[in-house]
Formats: C-alpha cells, structure tokens, sequence
C-alpha cells in the first residue's frame, strides 16, 4: 500500500506499484482534470505537481511517489472559489479553443513562474514544452506574463 497526499489529503493506493500516477488520479481518486493525451510524457496533458513540481503523470509510476504531496489542478487554487494567477489570467486571456491541454498547461505554467517569476519571450518558449494541438501558442504565452503580472501584484 503506497500512502501519499493528493490536494493536501491524504490517500492510500493499494494496487500495482507501476500503475501511472494518472490513473490512480482518474481512475480512483476521480480526478479528472489531468488528461490523457499520449501515454509517453511528451505531450504535458496529465502534468501535475509532485512536491511542489511539474511531473508527467502518464510515466510517474505511483511507486514514486509515497510519501509524497501530489497537485492536480483540481487543488491548485489557493482556496475554495478562489483562482491561481495562472487561472485567472487563461480566463483572461481566453486561452482555451478545445481546453483538452489546458490542465497540463496551467499546471506547468504555474510551476515555471514559481522558478522564473519575470520571465522573457525566450525563457517561456523555452521550458514550457506541453503540447497544444490547437496552436494556442501565443495566447498561452501572454497569459503566463499576464500571471507573472498578477502574482507580482499579491506580493
């Protein structure tokens, strides 16, 4: 049995060690937020955080992660009814076109702003690697400086 937290509560998993993270968190937990879209960490739809970091959920075997604090973007707001910057500036932006990646997006995106929270052009296309098969790709970009602006303003 592997005993872990997911959005600040804590949860056991009693099934096969190898099993992705993304299933337990769907199929179990009944956290549909993180998405299923290749199965192989590429494409950033199932990311969540694992002690505070961006992970791939899809290829994190839920071995790794006991003990562990899991984020899905079910808790990443700060509070019931409230918003993460990164939240209210896609709702801002209107990021979305389909919202399949979106999760995955934001979840990256927020972890990338905890590390780089003035961040350029460049630093943004350079480590937010989660794909949008929609090609939303400037909108997310102006939505992660517009929450790099809102996170700033809170301080």
């Amino acid at each position: 049995m592997i005993s872990f937290q997911v959005n600040s509560k804590p949860v056991t998993f009693d099934g096969d060690n190898d099993t992705p993270l993304l299933w337990v968190l769907r199929d179990h937990l009944k956290l549909t937020g993180s998405k299923f879209g290749c199965g192989i960490g590429q494409c950033g739809a199932c990311t969540v955080h694992v002690d505070g970091r961006a992970r791939r959920s899809c290829i994190t075997p839920t071995a790794s992660i006991e003990g562990k604090s899991i984020t899905t973007i079910e808790g990443l707001a700060p509070a019931p009814g409230a918003l993460h910057p990164v939240q209210m500036a896609w709702l801002e932006i209107d990021v979305p076109q389909c919202g399949y990646c979106q999760a995955g997006q934001i979840m990256a995106a927020a972890d990338f702003l905890a590390k780089h929270p003035r961040p350029t052009d460049a630093d943004i296309d350079s480590n937010i690697t989660n794909i949008c098969r929609c090609g939303t790709y400037v909108r997310i970009r102006s939505a992660i400086h517009r929450a790099a602006e809102l996170a700033a303003a809170e301080e």
